[in-house]
């Protein structure tokens, strides 16, 4: 919802790129770029949460990118749970850490030390 919404003050959004309201913008929807896994450095920690949990934390993914297919391969050969968190982490359940970096390392990317 707008701050002036259905007031006379109301002003109906318009796409920045052709100028044409919201409503009638034809353009294509924008793609952000991925951005290959050589080019992304990786931080991969193991952190101690809530009653005692151990969970595997890999930090600074490209946001742009789509890591359900990671995170999906990620969990199978550790056997076990885990979640993407904003886009840019991902958690594994466990302390998978030796793992889940030879693995990384075996798709591309490179790891901070």
């Amino acid at each position: 919802m707008r701050l002036f919404e259905g007031t006379p003050f109301d002003r109906p959004p318009k796409c920045e790129r052709c100028d044409r309201l919201v409503e009638n913008c034809e353009c294509p929807p924008a793609v952000a770029p991925e951005i290959l896994p050589e080019k992304q450095r990786l931080r991969v920690g193991v952190e101690k949460r809530k009653k005692g949990k151990i969970v595997t934390v890999i930090r600074d993914l490209a946001a742009g990118n789509q890591h359900a297919e990671l995170l999906t391969a990620l969990k199978s050969s550790c056997g076990a749970g885990g979640n993407l968190q904003n886009e840019t982490t991902i958690e594994i359940q466990g302390d998978h850490a030796d793992r889940i970096k030879q693995l990384l390392q075996d798709r591309g990317f490179k790891l901070k030390k």
